[in-house]
């Protein structure tokens, strides 16, 4: 019998969704396969909201950016019902065997993976597709989504180079990543950045001060600084590793009245970084005597059309997500890891990120050219 495959992205968007997308799509037309998507996400599976995903809808979507299944953050435990929060989670079982699904593909960053898992443990059949521009899926080498932001990060960069050197300023350029630091570091090391500021090496602004004037007193009177967003100083750093050591002790004791204070103080915590570049970049301005300007670089980051290296992966994940289907392989993500793609167990994904090892090449590499990363060995 003919299989009948659901289809959602969830998450933040990011190139290469559409790709994907095709691909599962086309892959399952060769196969005697149909696909269902289903729009925004978990939301839109909870709320029953589909599209036919067959034919002429396949056509233009390798060079798309974005999702046409559009996408949302929703999770099926947590989800946003009549102003307030609720599990979904059996309202999304209901719908996927109304639908008569053979699978459900889901395609996400980290919080995806988990969400997907969740459903698996209620017996679906699960396979999930990492995507993230900030590369921190676990189990995989690479995310598609990640290249096209590194190209588009390091070509941001290098444009801000001309404004630099010409008005002799330091240029901060907070750049996303959210708590890994492979786009901040890639783009810092592609584009020359003199500082490269990852959530990885808590960094001492005192230091990088004194790396800037090091510039200065070489003739160099401008200096580029890439900053991950969740870059930390040492002060933060320790705050921060102080408080996680209470939640888990806390949780450990099952002290939910202290988890409940922890937690806000870790979500105060949070908000209090919000103008962290624009606070480094006046600290630097004070310490240094040159003038400082901030640059964002933000959403733009996720949009776009997708390399042709992020539409190769995509097209290769899908496709091997239909020969999976296949084989009736559920309960995993399909990663890459050397020059294969393969199945992982997504228990062995959830709760896991993937960060950048403090003897990776790119640091080393950075360092060799003599690259301040904060704590300027």
């Amino acid at each position: 019998m003919a299989k009948h495959v659901g289809i959602l992205t969830a998450g933040g968007d990011c190139p290469g969704l559409n790709a994907a997308i095709r691909a599962i799509g086309k892959g399952a037309m060769n196969t005697n396969m149909r696909v269902t998507g289903f729009r925004d996400g978990f939301r839109g599976l909870m709320e029953n909201r589909t599209v036919v995903l067959e034919g002429e809808s396949m056509t233009g979507l390798l060079t798309l950016g974005g999702t046409i299944l559009g996408t949302s953050r929703d999770k099926p435990h947590r989800m946003p019902v009549n102003g307030s929060l609720k599990d979904m989670t059996d309202v999304i079982v209901d719908n996927y065997h109304r639908h008569h699904l053979d699978a459900l593909v889901c395609i996400g960053g980290g919080g995806t993976q988990k969400n997907a898992y969740r459903l698996a443990k209620k017996g679906l059949n699960i396979i999930t597709l990492p995507k993230t521009i900030d590369n921190d899926v676990a189990m995989t080498d690479i995310s598609f989504g990640y290249d096209t932001a590194l190209s588009i990060a390091t070509e941001a960069i290098d444009r801000l180079h001309s404004t630099a050197h010409s008005h002799h300023r330091i240029i901060v350029v907070e750049i996303m990543g959210h708590n890994a630091g492979w786009l901040g570091l890639g783009a810092g090391l592609a584009s020359g950045a003199d500082v490269i500021l990852i959530p990885e090496i808590p960094y001492d602004i005192q230091l990088v001060a004194n790396a800037i004037h090091k510039r200065v007193q070489r003739g160099r009177n401008f200096s580029i600084v890439a900053v991950s967003e969740g870059a930390l100083s040492l002060k933060e750093h320790k705050i921060l590793n102080v408080l996680k050591a209470r939640k888990e002790e806390a949780r450990a004791q099952d002290k939910r009245k202290l988890m409940r204070k922890i937690v806000a103080d870790l979500a105060d915590f949070e908000e209090n970084r919000t103008n962290h570049t624009l606070n480094l970049a006046r600290i630097l301005e004070e310490l240094t005597g040159l003038e400082a300007r901030l640059t964002i670089l933000g959403h733009l980051q996720r949009g776009g059309t997708p390399s042709a290296t992020d539409r190769v992966l995509s097209t290769k994940l899908g496709t091997a997500c239909i020969r999976l289907i296949k084989e009736g392989v559920f309960g995993v993500m399909i990663a890459v890891q050397g020059r294969k793609v393969v199945p992982v167990p997504l228990e062995e994904v959830v709760n896991k990120r993937r960060i950048v090892p403090l003897n990776h090449a790119w640091i080393e590499s950075a360092r060799s050219v003599g690259t301040c990363l904060g704590d300027c060995r």
